[in-house]
Formats: structure tokens, C-alpha cells, sequence
């Protein structure tokens, strides 16, 4: 063993027996979201984030910078100079769409953040109307199919997990789909709702008090199990459409330059807080999965997505530059 490698893993065993207090101060560990407040992305963030205080004995303030497909928040993260503390929700658009969706990005998702550890993933159902005709897959397929032109889709934006899961649709189908992107998930689900674009395939989070309420219908859901909070809706596959699986996603990462011990510690009461009752209470009301692992799991992860999404993104021509 090489001095340097028995000095990393001498911290690294260090980082798990301090105390967690240890890395604490009077400033609040600044956790940046690049969406707005009250979506999805924000109610994970300051859940996960009131536990996770509690556990470090330090504040964590949520601050949004929504925009730019997550690429202003990445920034602003990236070229932090308050290292050690400051974090960042880098998910599907941050880690695995962006860097084959735009020609240059303001940060590098290999060099700039170091993975703490995933947070969680949201599953995406596809929905219509309430007064939609439409039932069930077999139903779907024979409507589009029958549309001169095809059909419109609503998304959350370009580059979206929504939008990019719709396309993936739209290739293993041969279906004809013409995109309808808007500013946020509430905008594109009230047109869902009052029926401007007759379907979308959107996450969990967004649609689950429509869904309950009635305003919309869920054809099925694009996970390989059927969602606990909505038992009655099958799965596509179920449905017919096998091999299909696609999901929106967020973990936590670091500014690069952050000490080894302190990832290790904010890696350490993530896994806690992912694994804490209430948490998981809260994310099971947005039918959300927890994916408590490590931050080399993390890393393995996005690697993997980013490969997926990228050849899908590069073969059809998309890009937002």
C-alpha cells in the first residue's frame, strides 16, 4: 500500500468515527435546487434536508435557482468558493440529459461535483384527461394511431425526463408524437386537466392529487412494479408494452475540492435520513423511491444514464443550444 493510499483510507475510516458535529459552524450548509419552490424537486430537497440537520447539527437552507434545465443552479454550484458548504439536487437533466443535450455546458458533471449519494427516484405515469375516451394501452395505441398527424404530448420543458421518456416512447412504438414543452410540470398538467394537449407522460409527484381527485386518468405506469399508492393502475408492460422503463431521478452532490471526510459524513446522515420513517412517509404520499447507497453507487448510476439518454438524445437530433 502506497503512502498515499494508506493516508486516504486513514481519513476515510476517520470521517466515519468523528462525531457528526464535527464539520458544524455558525453558517447554514447552503442546498441548492434548480427548480422552483413547491414542485417535486423541492419538497425531496427540504424533506431529506430537515432530517439531515437534524443529524449534522447544523442548519441546511434550501435556496432554488430554477432554469436553464437545472444548468444556472449547476453553475452557481460549481463555481462555488464556500466549500464545505454548499450542496447540490443534480439529477436526470444535471448528470445524465445535459451533456449531450447541449453543445457546452458551464460546468462539467465529472470534474465539478463530487456524488453524495442518490435521493430518490420518481416514477412517471402516463395520463389523460378526465373526459379523455381513452382507458388503457391497447386504447392509447389504437387512438394515436388513428390521429391524421398524430397526437400532441405535454412535457415539463425540453430535455425533460418527461420529454426524453416520451420520445423513447414514441421509438419503441412508432407512433407519431409532436412534443408540446412548457415552463414548470403545474403549467403542462393544467393543460392536461382542461384538456388543451390530450396526454403526458408525467412524474409521480405532479400528478398525484389530480390523479386522486379525478381530473386526470392514469393509463399505466412506466415502472417494472405497480405503484403502492395507486395499486389499480397497471404497468405498461402488463399492458403489453414490454422492456419499457424510464423514470425521472435526483441524487446529492458536492462542489469538487470538498474534504473526503466531510462527503463521507453528509454521505452518512443522507443514507439516515433515506432510511428515517417520516421520510419515508412523506415520499410514499408522492409515491417517490428512496435509493439509499453510496456515493460510488451514485457515480455508477448517472454513468449509466448518461449513456442510455445520450444515444437516445444524439439519434434523434435533440439538442437546446
Amino acid at each position: 500500500m502506497t503512502v498515499s493510499n494508506a493516508r486516504r483510507r486513514a481519513l476515510a475510516a476517520l470521517a466515519l468515527t468523528l462525531p457528526l458535529a464535527a464539520f458544524a459552524d455558525d453558517k447554514p450548509i447552503e442546498w441548492v435546487v434548480g427548480y422552483a419552490a413547491g414542485g417535486g424537486s423541492d419538497v425531496v430537497a427540504r424533506t431529506v434536508a430537515e432530517h439531515m440537520s437534524k443529524t449534522l447539527g447544523r442548519p441546511i437552507v434550501v435556496n432554488n435557482k430554477p432554469g436553464a434545465a437545472t444548468n444556472i443552479a449547476a453553475e452557481y454550484v460549481a463555481k462555488s468558493k464556500d466549500i464545505g458548504n454548499v450542496v447540490l439536487t443534480a439529477d436526470f437533466a444535471t448528470l445524465a440529459a445535459n451533456p449531450s443535450l447541449f453543445a457546452k455546458l458551464p460546468y462539467s458533471p465529472d470534474k465539478d461535483f463530487l456524488p453524495v449519494g442518490l435521493l430518490a427516484r420518481f416514477p412517471l405515469i402516463l395520463v389523460v384527461p378526465e373526459k379523455s375516451p381513452i382507458k388503457n394501452w391497447k386504447e392509447f395505441v389504437a387512438w394515436a394511431k388513428a390521429a391524421p398527424g398524430g397526437v400532441d404530448y405535454a412535457s415539463p420543458g425540453l430535455g425533460s425526463p418527461h420529454h426524453l421518456a416520451t420520445e423513447l416512447l414514441r421509438e419503441r412504438t412508432g407512433l407519431t408524437f409532436t412534443h408540446v414543452p412548457y415552463r414548470g410540470a403545474a403549467p403542462a398538467v393544467q393543460d392536461l386537466i382542461g384538456g388543451q394537449v390530450p396526454f403526458g407522460l408525467i412524474d409521480s409527484a405532479s400528478v398525484q392529487q389530480h390523479l386522486t381527485s379525478g381530473k386526470l386518468r392514469a393509463i399505466g405506469v412506466a415502472s417494472a412494479r405497480r405503484l403502492a399508492t395507486f395499486p389499480e393502475v397497471p404497468t405498461l408492460a402488463e399492458q403489453g408494452l414490454t422492456g419499457f422503463e424510464a423514470y425521472a431521478w435526483q441524487g446529492l452532490v458536492a462542489p469538487a475540492g470538498t474534504p473526503a471526510p466531510q462527503v463521507a459524513q453528509l454521505a452518512k446522515a443522507l443514507q439516515e435520513a433515506l432510511n428515517a420513517t417520516t421520510v419515508k412517509a412523506r415520499f410514499q404520499t408522492l409515491s417517490l423511491e428512496a435509493l439509499p447507497g453510496t456515493p460510488q453507487q451514485m457515480a455508477a448510476y448517472a454513468k449509466t444514464e448518461r449513456e442510455r439518454w445520450g444515444k437516445l438524445i444524439k439519434d434523434n437530433g435533440i439538442h437546446l443550444d
